[in-house]
């Protein structure tokens, strides 16, 4: 019998010719920024298990959101209890608060998490079953600064990533009253058009009208275009916050765009929501969105204080990444591979891999015992930097030919100073490191002859790059003399 994977879910792959987007360097490479943006800004890291009871979700979500009344998976275990797939990330997190008494230790606190989240939902392009978010969480602080906080930090990885065309819409949607009554309004103003309205916005109609509002249905579009405005029925301090969010926005320099039809799909928001779209995703243009929740704590047994945050999926933002070919870095190369020819040339070179990389210094082997031939072309394939050959001339003379596979240049060096020529080459920063070397005595000539061959050749490196350093400041000082006369 032949396994496939189930509809709706993907395989990460080291290399994945069909879709790039699938391959784990990308995904390393993003979520290595995401943590280090989110630690930046505060942000500490908080994990949840994948699945929680299913009242979790039916209370905090919403039994009439998407996610609760079509998306849910929803299993019982073998002790008959009711348990859900995560579909979301921030009613886990909002639990393990509350259970762990986390406010405990202070009223502000603020945390990230990344992880798969699950939703029954009609695969297509940037929406699957199984997709990875990465959000967060800040508890305890009302301050517009700290509604505008979320929506930087979010922007400020996008922009990171590299990317261009996003737009930031914001909107406000006001506490429980303000939207019951505007529900009514909008009723009213789509009642003669209900039966042109899709089948899914006919039915939101009664269990979640305002979802209607950001319909993807270019018909439904049409039709709410002329619909009331929710920033018609907010109050004076809703009006007040979100003028201020605004207004901040604008003192840092970042563009955003008032859309009154903006909804979040969760009913725990209210007050200011937002959303970052990207134009080069189509119709899933959504990198990310959220907003302020705060009565979700107290809504779940906590204490009665307020929160923001947002959620973003990875596999859009990576998709982004890729469709504006942002550049991304380099795959990491093994420093050296060794390629061992007979039993006890094995057995060498397998210790000598293992002193290697104690050391931190990136190395393969070639394990088959194949010849030498097939073994280089493994080398090529893993994109090694250098080859070292050690056969039974090699051990009884004690040298080896190192082989540096950019240039093909070959360079005799002794094998007892394999570790320490490598950790050289390895070299980043260079001359603080080597000057550390430098502070090592060196017990083989070759070994002292080998650093100099580097030394020299990064001081001649150095010096081309100081002779157009000084060009380039001649050039500039030209310019601000022809400025001032």
């Amino acid at each position: 019998m032949k396994y496939q994977i189930p509809t709706g879910l993907f395989d990460i792959l080291p290399k994945d010719p069909k879709e790039e987007w699938r391959c784990s360097p990308i995904w390393t490479y993003v979520e290595s920024q995401i943590r280090e943006i989110a630690q930046d800004f505060g942000y500490l890291e908080l994990r949840t298990p994948i699945f929680e009871k299913a009242d979790l979700f039916l209370r905090s979500v919403g039994e009439t959101s998407d996610i609760v009344s079509k998306e849910l998976y929803l299993f019982q275990d073998k002790g008959e209890r009711l348990l859900a797939l995560r579909p979301e990330g921030t009613a886990p997190v909002m639990r393990a608060i509350i259970e762990h008494g986390l406010l405990n230790q202070g009223r502000n606190q603020k945390y990230f998490y990344i992880g798969p989240m699950f939703r029954y939902d009609r695969p297509q392009a940037g929406r699957y079953r199984q997709h990875h978010q990465f959000g967060i969480e800040a508890i305890g602080n009302r301050s517009p600064e700290q509604d505008v906080e979320v929506i930087t930090l979010l922007y400020t990885l996008l922009k990171r990533l590299g990317l261009n065309n996003l737009e930031i819409h914001i909107n406000c949607i006001g506490d429980r009253s303000v939207r019951d009554a505007f529900k009514h309004a909008l009723k009213d103003f789509l009642q003669p058009h209900l039966a042109e309205l899709s089948k899914e916005s006919q039915a939101r109609f009664e269990t979640n009208p305002l979802r209607i509002l950001d319909s993807k249905n270019e018909n439904d579009q049409k039709l709410v275009k002329g619909a009331p405005s929710i920033l018609d029925f907010i109050n004076d301090e809703n009006r007040l916050h979100f003028e201020k969010v605004k207004e901040l926005l604008d003192d840092i320099g970042i563009e955003y765009i008032v859309n009154p039809q903006l909804v979040r799909g969760l009913d725990y928001y209210n007050e200011m929501v937002f959303e970052v779209v990207s134009s080069d995703l189509g119709a899933q243009s959504s990198l990310g969105g959220g907003g302020r929740y705060d009565g979700l704590l107290k809504m779940m047994g906590g204490p009665d204080v307020p929160a923001s945050g947002f959620g973003s999926g990875i596999e859009r933002i990576i998709q982004a990444v890729i469709a504006q070919n942002c550049p991304l870095p380099v795959e990491p190369r093994p420093t050296l591979f060794l390629i061992p020819l007979g039993e006890t040339a094995s057995k060498y070179a397998f210790k000598l891999l293992q002193e290697l990389r104690q050391q931190n210094i990136s190395a393969q082997m070639d394990f088959t015992g194949r010849k030498v031939g097939k073994a280089m072309q493994m080398a090529n394939q893993v994109r090694a930097q250098n080859v070292l050959v050690i056969g039974d001339k090699e051990i009884e003379t004690g040298f080896a030919e190192l082989k540096e596979m950019d240039s093909g240049t070959n360079q005799r060096i002794p094998l007892d100073s394999v570790v320490r020529i490598l950790r050289i080459l390895e070299t980043s920063g260079p001359y603080l490191a080597y000057l550390e070397e430098m502070e090592k005595p060196f017990e083989s000539k070759d070994d002292a002859q080998f650093f100099m061959q580097k030394v020299h050749r990064t001081l001649e490196q150095t010096k081309m790059m100081t002779e157009k350093f000084h060009q380039q400041i001649a050039e500039l000082k030209g310019l601000i003399e022809e400025s001032e006369e």
